[in-house]
């Protein structure tokens, strides 16, 4: 059974209103578009990333693709903000 919930009247304490940093519905279901590329990686950074992606339930590819794009944009945000 569910536990049943007891509200109180009154105040129920400070609150801390959070800024909505959730996307839009239609930039979630954006897709971007990829482009194929050969590239030779060493056996030991593949392994890796395919450990990763087991523990994960997920494409060792979707891992390395995710680590490229995360660099990328950060790399990008950094250099845009030293050029002000």
């Amino acid at each position: 059974m569910k536990k049943k919930i007891n509200y109180t009247k009154g105040e129920i304490g400070e609150i801390e209103i959070v800024k909505d940093f959730l996307p839009s519905p239609s930039e979630l279901a954006r897709r971007e578009s990829n482009v194929r590329v050969t590239i030779n990686l060493r056996r030991s950074s593949v392994d890796f990333f395919k450990n990763v992606a087991r523990k994960n339930s997920v494409q060792y590819q979707r891992v390395i693709r995710s680590l490229l794009d995360t660099y990328a944009i950060s790399f990008t945000n950094t250099k845009s903000r030293t050029r002000v």
